[in-house]
């Protein structure tokens, strides 16, 4: 009897080892989300269901001797572990976040379509939400008709359980950040505005103030500022852009038509980062009135003072795009 007796214990004990400490759990990758007021309890039950620990007793049991606070949110699991090991990752809150890399000159719509992207929200909610907290940047711009031009480039870590308000909050708060690090000031929406233009306009962070001042003597002169990337985004506002500018597109009577109208549109048309900022807020002292891209260097522009000039230049870069972008 003894011996049955002692069998059956180190049976116990071989099974609750078993239980502790043998890696259990998915060999492929599994998300569980544990929603904020879960119980510790309710944390095993779902493990046990997800198939990532074996024994939600054996849970609890890590639970009393361990003994910690487990945090909520989005896990990801890829390998077996042991029920210590998941009980670890739950008490440290080693939570998966989701990834959202804002690049400059992203838009409204670029930025909705990469937090859908990482399944954080749809696309028409994250829009709808840019649109309606306005509230979120009224003291730097209080005729903001969207957070366009607010949502600062750079790379975010969201959970799933995150809400477009809270994104939206953390994008706000880096532009706030760096708009204090360049001494944004005065007249914020102007600034911003002009700054997405020249984020649109030219990638090369050296002709960024050039480009400012061209823009900054037309709007002096009350020339048309003429820039396609504000035609393309009065086409995207309406859900009519086609990936190229139409005719009808230059004709479009929109305010954010350039071609049509003087002065800067209503609102930034993109995320302007650092460099088109502080070429807005001190652009180059030029008399340049036009520019055009450059067959010669990529990226780059040519500057020009009279039409006659810019004129030439526009024709040798049509000449070099015919050539196959062979300079001539």
């Amino acid at each position: 009897m003894r011996r049955f007796l002692l069998l059956l214990l180190l049976l116990a004990l071989g099974a609750g080892a078993w239980f502790l400490f043998a890696p259990a759990g998915p060999q492929l990758e599994t998300f569980v989300e544990i929603a904020p007021g879960t119980s510790s309890k309710g944390m095993a039950l779902l493990l046990e269901e997800r198939g990532i620990i074996r024994s939600r007793y054996a849970f609890d049991v890590v639970r009393l001797v361990k003994h910690g606070t487990l945090k909520a949110g989005e896990y990801r699991f890829d390998h077996p572990a042991s029920v210590f090991a998941v009980y670890d990752r739950l008490r440290r809150g080693d939570v998966y976040y989701r990834v959202v890399t804002v690049p400059e000159g992203y838009n409204l719509f670029d930025i909705a379509t990469a937090v859908e992207a990482a399944q954080l929200a749809t696309r028409d909610g994250f829009l709808a939400a840019a649109h309606k907290n306005t509230p979120l940047v009224a003291d730097l711009d209080p005729a903001a008709m969207s957070l366009e031009g607010y949502l600062y480039p750079d790379t975010y870590r969201f959970q799933r359980s995150d809400t477009p308000m809270t994104m939206l909050r953390a994008m706000v708060k880096r532009f706030r950040q760096e708009a204090t690090q360049i001494g944004l000031t005065g007249d914020v929406h102007r600034t911003v505005t002009l700054a997405s233009l020249v984020e649109k306009e030219t990638p090369v962070a050296a002709d960024r103030p050039l480009v400012a001042s061209v823009m900054e003597n037309r709007l002096r002169d009350k020339m048309a500022l003429m820039t396609d990337p504000t035609v393309i985004y009065a086409a995207m506002l309406e859900n009519r852009y086609r990936g190229t500018i139409y005719e009808s597109d230059l004709q479009r009577d929109s305010a954010y038509n350039t071609y049509r109208h003087t002065g800067l549109p209503p609102g930034p048309i993109c995320s302007p980062g650092a460099a088109s900022l502080k070429a807005a807020l001190h652009p180059a002292a030029t008399d340049y009135l036009y520019f055009v891209a450059d067959p010669r260097a990529s990226g780059h522009s040519r500057f020009a003072k009279t039409l006659e000039e810019h004129q030439r230049n526009v024709a040798a870069y049509r000449q070099a795009q015919r050539a196959g972008g062979v300079t001539p």
